[in-house]
């Protein structure tokens, strides 16, 4: 028989193995033992399934639940036992898992002959966890791409039915557990036993399916109220209903049929309206308010949504002087550094407190004021004459991802600020139980925008974007239901423009570079959408910030 050489990066060591040996025979072999259990392995730097069959020569590194790649595997399966235990005890339900919030999944049910109760969800969970103790199979599947479509339609998924109608090849992936078919776009686990742990209860309307923490399996994340959140994801809802647009595939036949620039007309309008809204209620709050925080993650927008807001206020006889948290850094050599030792920019602390709220004061006593500049390339603040001094009728528009923190300004009185939160809690799903996640709209766009304005290639804004991630987790988000108002800056389109630049980025990827799995992953899921073209989207956009073109000076 003949034998293959693979290199392990958990052992260090390389060993030879039978030619179709899987991974789950060659961690058993090896003696692999990590925090939790193995979930999947990097073969070549790729994700790959624990039934995986090796038949050449490859690097593997397995890795287990703290590990994103991990935790996507795990949720997958977890979603399969979820839909299959509804189908078992509801034939004609539908089950629509539809966004992440509270640190889980929000899910709702259709089609069901009474409102959702907690005896209905205690149902649920028994045959979930009836499923996952007899540790049935989880196998995948590749079928006629005609059959599969045939088999969505069968199950009550429509929606995905529709989005492998233009899948375009002639064999389709799917997995089937317990009689049923689905397909989660990415790999499961090999059988439901291997979840352990999740919970499920009520949840306003519907149910959180909840997970456990990325650092142990064991416990689950802790379930945390976010009413404005929920509202913003209950607006977006509307959002798509005023489009017809709630998946890919609706989007993919508009643009095939009617072209898109209806679609990108009316979710600019939507985002202009909104804008108004909030300057109509900032200007009836003008003379109390006069700072306007505006907070948010990377890449959600802020900078074009506090210019758009300044251009709404004026409208309204208001005029802003904007301020950005990022002139007040302190200097580099002062600058907090994170658990690896690297500069920690956004922590509270690399922001000038003190001198920041010195300033505030003094603009709010009618004084002139000289604003600093960051000098990004010495690390150090610098003055160009940049005198202002607040009037009657002046706004002050304060951009920054602490911007909801109450530490950021402890010397002004709340009632003279608004605070507003800005992300991309994107539109549109995959299909029935797969979400887009709103870190890969902005990971998207944050990856344009780098290589178009920064220089920097995908590989480096993917490996930068898990510690962007954690200090978000850190800084911004515990802090998001301390606005006044959310704003959602996602538009139902973008993904579908932005593939266009992102294709190629992704592709630029070497395989050798441990950045690939994400490139791999990301590629895999833009292949979904049908491209749009840019050409009628506004130069006020808040696309434009990522992709150029823009009528505002950033």
């Amino acid at each position: 028989m003949k034998n293959i050489e693979i290199f392990c990066i958990n052992t260090g060591t390389s060993d030879t193995f039978p030619l179709g040996t899987t991974l789950s025979e060659i961690a058993a072999k090896l003696g692999i033992k990590l925090e939790g259990p193995v979930c999947g392995a990097y073969v070549n730097h790729r994700v790959k399934p624990m039934d995986f069959e090796l038949v050449k020569p490859k690097q593997v590194e397995f890795f287990d639940y703290s590990n994103r790649d991990g935790q996507r595997i795990y949720l997958r399966t977890l979603s399969f036992i979820f839909y299959v235990a509804v189908k078992n005890i509801w034939p004609d339900a539908r089950l629509k898992i539809d966004h992440a919030i509270s640190k889980g999944y929000y899910c709702s049910l259709e089609n069901l002959d009474h409102p959702l109760n907690e005896e209905d969800i205690w149902e649920i969970k028994e045959e979930m966890n009836s499923m996952i103790t007899k540790n049935l199979p989880v196998e995948r599947k590749t079928i006629m791409a005609d059959k599969a479509v045939e088999l969505y339609e069968k199950e009550g998924l429509p929606r995905k039915a529709e989005l492998f109608k233009g899948y375009g090849r002639l064999y389709a992936p799917m997995f089937e557990l317990d009689g049923h078919f689905n397909f989660f776009y990415g790999h499961l686990l090999k059988n439901t036993g291997q979840v352990s742990k999740f919970g499920l209860e009520k949840y306003y309307d519907g149910m959180l399916l909840r997970f456990p923490k990325p650092g142990n399996i064991d416990e689950l994340e802790p379930a945390v109220e976010q009413d404005k959140l929920f509202g913003i994801f209950r607006e977006h809802k509307q959002r798509a209903n005023i489009l017809g647009v709630s998946d890919i595939s609706h989007l993919n036949q508009i643009n095939a049929t009617a072209g898109a620039g209806n679609v990108i007309k009316v979710s600019e309008a939507l985002h202009e309206k909104k804008i108004a809204e909030i300057a109509t209620i900032i200007t009836e709050k003008h003379e109390k308010v006069n700072i306007v925080l505006v907070a948010g993650p990377s890449s959600s927008g802020k900078t074009t949504f506090s210019k758009r807001l300044s251009v709404q206020l004026a409208v309204n006889g208001l005029h802003t002087i904007q301020i950005s948290l990022d002139d007040f850094f302190v200097d580099r050599e002062h600058t907090p550094l994170d658990e690896n030792g690297a500069y920690d920019f956004e922590a509270l602390e690399a922001i000038d407190i003190p001198f920041f709220n010195q300033i505030l004061l003094q603009l709010l006593n009618g004084e002139q004021v000289e604003l600093p500049r960051f000098d990004f390339q010495t690390g150090t603040r610098i003055f160009r004459g940049d005198f202002i001094r607040m009037e009657k009728d002046n706004i002050l528009i304060i951009e920054g991802i602490h911007g909801l923190n109450p530490a950021l300004v402890p010397m002004i009185d709340p009632e003279n600020t608004y605070k507003i939160f800005i992300s991309a809690l994107t539109q549109i799903s995959i299909d029935e139980h797969t979400y887009i996640p709103t870190t890969d709209n902005r990971l998207l766009r944050r990856m344009v925008r780098d290589a178009k304005y920064r220089g920097h290639s995908a590989s480096s804004t993917i490996r930068q974007w898990p510690s962007v991630r954690r200090g978000e987790d850190k800084h911004i988000f515990p802090y998001q239901e301390n606005a006044d108002i959310m704003f959602n800056s996602a538009l139902v389109y973008e993904i579908a423009v932005l593939k266009r630049y992102a294709n190629s980025l992704l592709k630029s990827v070497k395989e050798n570079e441990p950045e690939y799995a994400e490139a791999v992953r990301l590629l895999i899921f833009i292949s979904y959408f049908n491209l749009i073209p840019e050409t009628e989207i506004p130069p006020t956009s808040v696309l434009r910030e990522f992709l150029g073109g823009s009528s505002f000076d950033y």
